[in-house]
């Protein structure tokens, strides 16, 4: 964020506010280890710039649909593409399941798969794309737009 006065110092109202959380989320974060404890203690505590912007990456990656355990790997230096992970037993997932043609669909999960809504369309009208071109012309099995059915944000 590079602030011209790094030895400013917030309140946490006003730290959640320029972050656009509430304040229960900056102590939660804190207690998750996503967020550095604030300077001094009490009355006197006091968050810096550095708060601010570990708020702020904190926020862009949960918005972009990773989970806190992820954003603590992160945080604590992982690498941004991790390796792939196995699905740890009683995972909850929810898969989005395109139908492209008769006896054709395309199962993803968008969060897993890192796609925003925008993405997953260009991915169906490629994958859609192709399947025409293997099919060939005069196939009347396809729709001209498949991404109609695919939900916008």
């Amino acid at each position: 964020m590079g602030d011209p006065t790094p030895d400013r110092r917030f309140a946490i109202d006003e730290l959640a506010s320029l972050a656009g959380v509430t304040p229960r989320t900056v102590r939660y974060y804190i207690t998750e280890g996503l967020l550095d404890r604030p300077e001094g203690e009490k009355r006197g505590a006091h968050y810096l710039p550095r708060h601010l912007e570990q708020l702020m990456q904190v926020r862009r990656w949960s918005e972009a649909g990773l989970s806190l355990d992820r954003i603590r790997e992160l945080r604590a230096g992982a690498a941004e593409e991790p390796p792939p992970r196995r699905v740890r037993p009683g995972t909850v997932e929810v898969w989005s399941r395109v139908t492209l043609a008769d006896g054709l669909e395309l199962q993803v999960e968008p969060g897993r798969a890192d796609l925003s809504p925008e993405q997953l369309r260009a991915l169906v009208r490629e994958v859609t794309a192709a399947y025409r071109r293997l099919r060939g012309p005069g196939d009347a099995g396809l729709p001209d737009t498949p991404d109609t059915a695919i939900p916008s944000e």
